[in-house]
């Protein structure tokens, strides 16, 4: 397997795009959060004259990032594990609940991240308010595709609950800066 971090966007997108299983949405999720990650990391470094705890939250937003990097690849191989385990006809359950982890993981940051760049929208540097903005805009949709892809894997149980209240915490984060629309 290709380590997707360190392959040209062009690359990777293409990759995404191919006849190929993987990567897929869950890697793509984990890549989106890790985006929106560095977003938020950029709008808190570029605040420290309008908020305090910039110095913090930008800390804070670098290791969101690092957290997320590793599930793009996370997320395929487990993906590979499955169909290895359909192919053979054994162990599909085990494959499924472990593919059904990593979104998880993904969804947990990805919350995270949303609750982060919404405070930096709020009350960071207003020049990079839209950053900030699309930060939790990206979050909340990778939260979300997240969430569904643990649904998928695994439809009943706590990780599908569990999954449902990040992607409900990320969409109350956009909530926060774009109101109800």
């Amino acid at each position: 397997m290709e380590e997707y971090l360190d392959l040209p966007l062009g690359r990777f997108l293409e990759l995404v795009a191919s006849r190929r299983p993987a990567p897929g949405g869950g890697s793509v999720a984990a890549a989106v959060v890790a985006a929106a990650a560095g977003l938020a990391g950029m709008t808190a470094r570029l605040s420290s004259g309008h908020l305090d705890a910039a110095p913090d939250l930008s800390g804070e937003a670098d290791r969101l990032r690092e957290e997320a990097a590793p599930l793009v690849r996370a997320d395929a191989e487990a993906y590979g594990r499955v169909l290895e385990a359909r192919r053979s006809r054994e162990g599909v359950h085990e494959a499924l609940s472990e593919a059904a982890e990593v979104p998880l993981q993904i969804a947990g940051v990805g919350a995270r991240v949303a609750r982060l760049a919404a405070r930096l929208a709020g009350e960071g540097n207003p020049n990079l308010k839209g950053d900030a903005i699309a930060a939790v805009l990206l979050a909340e949709a990778a939260t979300s595709a997240a969430a569904e892809l643990v649904r998928i894997n695994e439809p009943e149980g706590e990780r599908v609950r569990q999954a449902g209240r990040f992607a409900r915490a990320a969409a109350e984060a956009r909530r926060t800066v774009t109101g109800d629309r």
